[in-house]
């Protein structure tokens, strides 16, 4: 964080100081909420949660170094003290930013928003000094966190947006106006709560609705080949760049495919050049995904062949997003657990075929959660698809969704012992263990509460331990 006085933290904030001795002091560390992340320099900032109180930690948290706590009660330990803590954090994030002077770019979308922020970051990374959000921390705390994590030299600032319904973007691009907003899709991930996609478009487009105009730098980088993200030109004054496979893309792809361990590969052309890009990602989604990280850097100054290089060499950031494993007996693990949407478990299943020719192939899925009146299509759908795909097997784990997917392979045509729903992780981990063998590629997704990474990482154990599946 820039170096900012106690004293000037509380003017910004509206609060008062508590237990101050000297108001000059400066915070000079990373603000943060985890006690177990302060630093000397650091602020803390006390939230009560449903189980812990952060006031309950001020003490510690001092003695570990923090300079001092943000807090909605005295607490004993140097603090300032505010109505409410969140909204003291983001006025705090907005006065940071505007001091920083960092582009800010902005992303959001029902799918791949945070495969997409990490390829951004790499690739402008390349160009200056970027700080970008960690993980998938893109809501109200995590977004702020994020900016105030930027310093004097940082020169991009990258900020994932997430959004549970209408407001909740525009709110979040108040604390930290964009300079760059870029949307990915339009999807059915949270459709429950949003009521249709078009209201999930409505949310999505107050990204762009926020921007500067063209003449003062503004710039909406959008999905050309979803239709309801190329409506939301019309509902920007910024300057608009289309990317996609569409020839009418300003940044698109062409002789899209993937190579035998199921990797994407593309030319990418941009206004200013060509150049040929080959991921070390897996799966077709990510070539969109690629394509909107090279309209960010390309109008944020790059060239075509600077982009090819770093979308060549990025890597993936955040766990359990197609982590890719290969155990000593030959079977690998593709742990891509952390969340899943339709859209997401329909690129997931591609990239397992193409991974999976002449081999062996499971999926082990589970629910897909916040998908109100379209829970029962979805899953029957995502059934059908793994058949279509001829995955080898589908183990379907939970409960009333997990029979969903299954009831859909079955009607697709999955007879026998193509598909089979087992109740738990546990059960699944037990089937795996006695039926896998050398060379068999595993799938393992499901929303985050669910908890398939147990699965994965249960899997990944038994091969380490000298390949005790192999038969």
């Amino acid at each position: 964080m820039i170096a900012l006085s106690l004293a000037e933290i509380a003017a910004v904030v509206g609060g008062q100081t508590h237990d101050i001795p000297d108001p000059t002091v400066q915070v000079t560390a990373p603000v943060v909420r985890d006690s177990r992340e302060v630093r000397p320099g650091s602020l803390f900032v006390a939230f009560v949660g449903e189980r812990v109180d952060g006031h309950d930690f001020a003490r510690q948290v001092v003695e570990a170094g923090a300079v001092a706590v943000l807090a909605s009660r005295p607490v004993g330990v140097p603090a300032i003290v505010v109505e409410d803590v969140q909204s003291a954090l983001g006025a705090l994030a907005r006065h940071v930013v505007r001091r920083l002077g960092a582009t800010l770019v902005a992303l959001t979308g029902s799918a791949g928003k945070t495969s997409t922020k990490d390829l951004i970051a790499q690739v402008l990374q390349r160009k200056a000094p970027t700080v970008f959000t960690p993980g998938s921390l893109n809501n109200e705390i995590g977004l702020p966190l994020t900016a105030l994590s930027a310093t004097e030299e940082t020169k991009f600032l990258v900020l994932e947006m997430g959004a549970r319904g209408i407001g909740h973007i525009r709110y979040l691009t108040e604390l930290t106006p964009p300079r760059v907003g870029l949307v990915l899709n339009v999807g059915t991930a949270h459709i429950g709560e949003f009521g249709g996609r078009e209201q999930i478009a409505q949310a999505k487009g107050e990204l762009v609705e926020a921007l500067p105009s063209a003449q003062d730098g503004g710039a909406a980088i959008l999905n050309a080949d979803d239709p309801l993200v190329r409506a939301m030109a019309s509902r920007t004054k910024a300057k608009v760049v289309l990317f996609g496979e569409t020839d009418e893309a300003d940044v698109r792809a062409e002789n899209v495919r993937l190579t035998d361990t199921g990797q994407p590969a593309f030319r990418l052309h941009t206004p200013s050049g060509a150049s040929d890009v080959t991921m070390r990602l897996y799966g077709e989604h990510h070539v969109s995904n690629a394509l909107a990280a090279a309209a960010v850097a390309h109008e944020l100054g790059m060239s075509a062949s600077e982009i090819a290089t770093a979308l060549s060499e990025a890597g993936s950031l955040s766990r359990w997003r197609m982590e890719v494993t290969e155990r000593p007996d030959g079977v690998t693990i593709v742990n891509d657990a952390y969340n899943a949407n339709p859209e997401s478990m329909r690129a997931a299943l591609r990239a397992l075929a193409a991974m999976g020719k002449g081999r062996r192939t499971w999926a082990v899925l589970g629910k897909m959660a916040e998908l109100g009146d379209e829970a029962l299509a979805e899953h029957d759908a995502v059934g059908r698809l793994a058949v279509r795909l001829n995955v080898g097997k589908l183990v379907a784990v939970g409960g009333r969704e997990a029979s969903w997917l299954q009831l859909g392979a079955y009607n697709e045509g999955s007879w026998g012992e193509e598909s089979v729903h087992v109740s738990d992780a546990q059960a699944a981990v037990d089937l795996l263990r006695s039926e896998l063998r050398p060379g068999d590629v595993v799938l393992v997704k499901a929303s985050r509460s669910v908890g398939l990474e147990s699965v994965a990482q249960a899997l990944l154990e038994t091969g380490a331990e000298g390949g005790a599946d192999a038969r």
